[in-house]
């Protein structure tokens, strides 16, 4: 059986394979992950379409088409291998018949690889370390990021121990030139200090569109803060039941994606891109949600979000965020997208100008909530605020609309009531 590049988009040709996760010989099973690929949009894994034997024919770093064959099963493999299993064990008797019983048994478990995600296998091999030969406690006999820095650590811990018992001897030689010696592997790790890798497909599509955005577009950015204290009490009061009705928490950017969209109704140009010479103006709110990754920036689209309720919203970014960590997004995911928003406060950010997403002519930056001073009827107050940030594009959408647009959303996020009601 052939092992295919999976078509991932009308717009995409060709793929990169990023890593095999087997090697070519091994037995694998249906719906095993093979190979990580990458294009310039998305990074998803291919799976075996059947048990057998692999047999790669195309190398890491590779520049494949969509639709070429980068491997073969062969399901003969598959059933041979187990007699050549079932051979092996009657080796072990002379230890006693029963033990030669059981060794099989554990043995078979401890070659297979346990469930693990590709940033863990990333990590794993980053480590040196053998996913199969570390305990899972994760759900299902996941392997977490701390099993794999556990293993680490006790791979580490005897070779440490072994230069200390080596130095007891070392006195004697200290008189002789033996002290430069540790000061030469020194030198070689600093040489070591600057690596060279290849940018992957996505980061450089990320670096080609940053630069056609600061080249092909007039963005501006304009600034406002909001107090959060009503979102805040919204969810401490109904969390706990949102979570046991609806399957997902509330967070704060199902109440962000409904308040642009009712700005959007009111600033149609925020929402609207050019073409040529024209604008083109969209009577319905597909939102981008900057997801970030290992490999970058994803950008799933929530599409009619006007549409959606809170649950409907969350439910889908959960989705969306799961599918990233699997590198499982699919293009269509990704594509289209009237306005996006990002929150740079869960990376701690306080303030910052959001980039365009192309074509799209405004994005909405959110930041970290922190405790500040701020007057309210006369008083100093401290109330929970969060800056937020509209990058647009001044060739469609005057500074006027910029600012109402803003204050509008500001608005509704400081009296999320008004916002319920309208959704």
């Amino acid at each position: 059986m052939d092992i295919k590049v999976p078509a991932v988009g009308e717009s995409v040709y060709e793929a990169v394979i990023a890593r095999w996760l087997k090697k070519s010989g091994e037995v694998v099973a249906k719906d095993e992950p093979l190979c990580e690929i990458e294009t310039d949009k998305v990074t998803l894994e291919v799976t075996s379409e059947a048990d057998g034997v692999l047999t790669t024919l195309a190398a890491e770093g590779e520049t494949v088409k969509i639709g070429a064959v980068i491997a073969t099963i062969d399901a003969r493999g598959a059933e041979a291998a187990p007699p050549s299993g079932s051979a092996a064990p009657p080796e072990p008797p002379p230890s006693g018949a029963p033990a030669a019983g059981t060794a099989p048994a554990k043995a078979t478990p401890k070659g297979m690889a346990p469930p693990i995600s590709p940033s863990g296998r990333k990590l794993a091999r980053e480590l040196g370390v053998e996913p199969q030969d570390v305990k899972g406690t994760g759900r299902g006999g996941r392997v977490t990021r701390e099993d794999l820095l556990k293993a680490e650590g006790a791979e580490h811990a005897p070779a440490e121990a072994e230069p200390s018992l080596a130095a007891q001897p070392a006195p004697v030689a200290k008189p002789e030139p033996t002290p430069v010696s540790p000061s030469r592997p020194a030198t070689a790790e600093e040489g070591e200090r600057v690596v060279r890798k290849p940018m992957t497909q996505i980061r450089k599509r990320i670096a080609e569109r940053l630069v056609s955005v600061r080249q092909q577009t007039a963005m501006l950015t304009t600034f406002n803060e909001a107090d959060m204290s009503q979102v805040m009490l919204l969810r401490q009061k109904y969390g706990e039941h949102f979570l046991k009705r609806h399957g997902v928490k509330l967070g704060f950017m199902s109440f962000f994606v409904r308040a642009c969209c009712e700005a959007l109704a009111q600033y149609p140009e925020v929402n609207a891109q050019i073409d040529g010479d024209d604008i083109v103006y969209h009577n319905f709110c597909d939102i981008g949600i900057a997801v970030g990754s290992e490999r970058g920036l994803v950008v799933p689209v929530l599409r009619g979000a006007e549409s959606l309720t809170l649950a409907g919203i969350e439910q889908q970014i959960a989705q969306y965020a799961e599918k990233v960590r699997q590198n499982r997004i699919a293009i269509a995911d990704l594509e289209g997208g009237t306005f996006t928003i990002s929150n740079g406060g869960v990376y701690g950010s306080m303030l910052s100008t959001p980039i365009l997403n192309p074509p799209q002519s405004g994005v909405l930056g959110m930041h970290a909530i922190q405790p500040r001073a701020v007057v309210v009827d006369g008083e100093i107050v401290v109330r929970p605020m969060m800056y937020l940030a509209l990058s647009y594009d001044h060739r469609i959408v005057d500074g006027q609309g910029a600012v109402g647009f803003l204050k509008l959303v500001k608005e509704y996020i400081e009296e999320p009531e008004e916002l319920l009601l309208e959704g």
